[in-house]
């Protein structure tokens, strides 16, 4: 019992602790407050390193520290899961519109976050990897799955909801393109493809190829352009 008690309070600590950070510092201005936030914060973390030290300390049981901190480890796996798979539909779509030359301005600023998204994803699975204690392969695999099965429903549905379907890409494109995602990240983590899915748009793997030539040359201008035009607009709007 007591060994659940003491994981209780490191993690609540841990939550008061960041949401002091996240929510409260940023949010209030009074300086007094945001000073004893500070020290709250710092007093927060010494309680998290010291229920920390005695759950190391006093469970002997090497199987009953892992359980107790494997959330560490499904969080990790369930955070590659939104970062690789929740986006990648998304990304995809706007890929599409790229390939047909529409839109220029918010497929170039599309395939820029679809960078820093995929190297988010990248540096979550080097985390995990460097973990000393992870998931059993089940495990880890479920989590992605499930995934995986909530962004393909979101796809059922809103292909249901179009009045007009979309050239090139339906549901069942789509659902094949997030299995390969998926299959790509379980390989990322470690692990073995599920549905050995192939990529059905081949559109991203162009894109991201021509997304390496000449990038400076050509879009350092096109951030310019868009800036101007920007503010062109906001002094004919004032």
């Amino acid at each position: 019992m007591f060994q659940h008690i003491l994981a209780f309070f490191m993690t609540a600590d841990s939550i008061v602790g960041e949401n002091l950070v996240q929510r409260f510092m940023c949010k209030v201005q009074v300086p007094e407050l945001q000073l004893f936030y500070g020290f709250q914060g710092m007093i927060e973390n010494i309680h998290w390193e010291v229920y920390s030290l005695l759950i190391d300390t006093l469970i002997w049981d090497t199987q009953d520290t892992v359980g107790l901190k494997l959330d560490v480890e499904y969080g990790i796996v369930a955070f590659a899961a939104v970062e690789g798979i929740f986006f990648s539909g998304s990304f995809a779509t706007i890929f599409w519109l790229k390939k047909r030359g529409l839109m220029p301005r918010m497929t170039f600023s599309n395939e820029l976050i679809s960078r820093d998204e995929a190297l988010h994803t990248q540096f979550v699975c080097y985390v995990y990897s460097n973990l000393k204690h992870r998931l059993e392969d089940d495990v880890l695999c479920t989590i992605v799955v499930d995934a995986s099965e909530v962004e393909q429903s979101f796809w059922d549905w809103y292909d249901n909801a179009l009045r007009k379907p979309i050239l090139g890409m339906n549901a069942e494109n789509m659902k094949q393109y997030i299995k390969f995602v998926m299959d790509c990240l379980l390989i990322d983590l470690g692990s073995c493809p599920v549905y050995h899915s192939s990529n059905p748009f081949d559109f991203v793997e162009i894109i991201s190829l021509e997304g390496k030539t000449n990038f400076f040359e050509k879009h350092v201008s096109e951030y310019a352009r868009t800036y101007v035009q920007h503010s062109e607009d906001s002094e004919h709007m004032l």
